[in-house]
């Protein structure tokens, strides 16, 4: 190992966002009832008061991924005009998926229908039957994975065609900004954005991990508590750590290709063996192409007459779930995109990224929606008398054939989509802590791990404050609304530098 070289660490950078987190984990676990009420205040301006502006964000990025794809820019190679991609595209897109995504989206792919069915709006569209599975495959697909493609290929041009050495969002800002990138702006931008970052990771890990203890316990039957909980966190973040010291980037790609064989023969198993494999079929390709049909409508309903709360509650929050994930995931498909063109990254990550995506979620919740709609278990009443989500997916799992072996997939696909999200969030961390990364050169492994412990504290702070569901999802919509207007400068400024690039290439011919 190199020896770590103090100079080239901005230590504001990197110490500032540790003294926040910690002092705001402080005050979870020191007052969570007050925490909690504070939190759920703010989300309710950013969430209610001012929640089209995440709205018409989705939209505008979208849009700004097609024109990227059908234009003159998708011809632009990420690196050298005639350089080749460095990963097959099934690694390619091995890694952008499950580096991309977390272990969350089997919780959501279980579950997300059961909520939906208990929300008002479904009974004003039609019938549960009808639409709860709709809504799971609108808020995993095209508007969220846009969020991700349009910023990966920002920065993949900034990485591999200018071959900027400074890996931050402010660098990606610099064409607009100016000097000022090197200044304070830079220096807000950066920490909003290391914020946004801690913000996703603290979402993902307190949402999805007491599923992964909740199976564990049902597994080797011990009691499930806050500690259980914590420990596994620890246990999964210190192995996935010493694994990444130990094999890198190679080791992330093998790790991911391990984790999509895991994840699609879950899948597989379920469609096969569940028995529910016609309604899966059908109901799946029924919800997609309502999908499809709405789409303009979903993405633009905002509930003036709040009849159902349902937009504030969801497409706002999934939203700012994206938005916030986009300031380490966008950083990692940029990296391992070089040799790609830009229509090649964004075509192939819809391909990738959202055909996977939208898999998930038709096989693992039409599985469940299929039982309760033969009327063979009420899943919906359970939900609603106990509103024990990990229980409930418990429950499902229990309704499988093989059920045990069921449960052992998915814990071993959890954590491995623990370990390819996780190290790309800490490596995209630890290159923020660098005044300058030249080029094919890697951060200082203890500036990984300092990542790797501060990017765990505010989860288990949030796991012992017993923050609700909804609590958990204000974080990600409080630190997304800045991030938001940083999205759009990085935009503009990349357009600003790709017609620059475009017009200097015309002159050379």
């Amino acid at each position: 190992m190199n020896k770590l070289n103090s100079k080239r660490i901005d230590w504001l950078i990197t110490l500032a966002p540790f003294i926040i987190i910690i002092s705001l984990a402080g005050v979870l676990f020191a007052f969570p009832n007050e925490s909690n009420t504070i939190i759920s205040k703010v989300r309710y301006f950013f969430g209610d008061t001012v929640g089209i502006y995440y709205l018409i964000i989705g939209v505008a990025v979208l849009i700004v991924s097609i024109y990227l794809a059908i234009s003159k820019y998708g011809d632009v190679v990420l690196g050298e005009p005639n350089e080749k991609p460095r990963y097959s595209f099934f690694g390619w897109g091995s890694m952008m998926f499950t580096c991309g995504l977390a272990a969350d989206i089997l919780f959501y792919s279980f579950a997300e229908w059961v909520m939906y069915a208990t929300n008002p709006h479904i009974e004003e569209l039609g019938s549960v039957a009808e639409w709860a599975g709709v809504f799971p495959l609108f808020h995993w697909s095209f508007i969220p994975w846009a969020f991700y493609l349009v910023l990966a290929v920002a920065f993949g041009f900034m990485l591999h065609v200018k071959k900027i050495n400074r890996q931050r969002y402010s660098e990606a800002c610099r064409p607009i900004i100016g000097k000022h990138a090197d200044g304070i702006l830079g220096r807000i931008i950066d920490l909003f954005a290391l914020f946004a970052l801690l913000a996703g990771t603290a979402t993902t890990f307190s949402v999805a991990t007491p599923l992964l203890a909740a199976i564990i316990v049902k597994l080797f039957g011990i009691t499930i508590s806050r500690t259980v909980v914590t420990v596994i966190i620890l246990v999964i973040t210190c192995a996935v750590y010493t694994y990444a010291v130990l094999h890198g980037f190679k080791g992330i790609s093998f790790l991911a290709k391990l984790c999509i064989y895991l994840f699609f023969g879950l899948l597989l198993i379920v469609l096969l063996i569940g028995g529910q494999g016609k309604f899966i079929i059908e109901n799946g390709f029924q919800s997609l192409g309502k999908m499809l049909q709405n789409f303009i409508e979903l993405s633009t309903f905002t509930d003036p007459g709040r009849t159902s709360n349902f937009p504030q509650d969801w497409t706002i929050y999934y939203w700012a779930y994206w938005m916030v994930w986009s300031v380490a995931a966008p950083f990692f498909i940029g990296n391992i995109s070089r040799g790609r063109t830009i229509k090649q990254t964004i075509l192939g990550g819809y391909v990738f990224g959202v055909g996977s995506t939208i898999v998930s979620f038709v096989v693992l919740g039409n599985y469940g929606l299929g039982l309760q709609v033969s009327e063979k278990t009420d899943f919906i009443s359970q939900y609603v008398a106990d509103g024990d989500l990990y229980g409930l997916i418990l429950n499902i799992i229990d309704t499988m054939p093989m059920a045990n072996v069921i449960l052992v997939i998915t814990v071993l696909c959890m954590i491995a989509f623990y370990a390819t999200s996780f190290d790309s969030i800490a490596y995209t961390a630890a290159c923020y802590s660098y005044k300058k990364l030249g080029e094919n050169e890697h951060p200082h492994k203890l500036i990984e791990l300092l990542w790797c412990l501060l990017l765990i504290v505010l989860p288990i702070a949030l796991v012992f404050s017993e923050s609700s569901m909804n609590n958990i999802q204000s974080i990600s919509i409080i630190s997304a609304f800045p991030i938001g207007i940083i999205m759009i400068v990085m935009i503009i400024s990349f357009f600003k530098d790709l017609k620059k690039y475009i017009i200097e290439k015309d002159k050379s011919r």
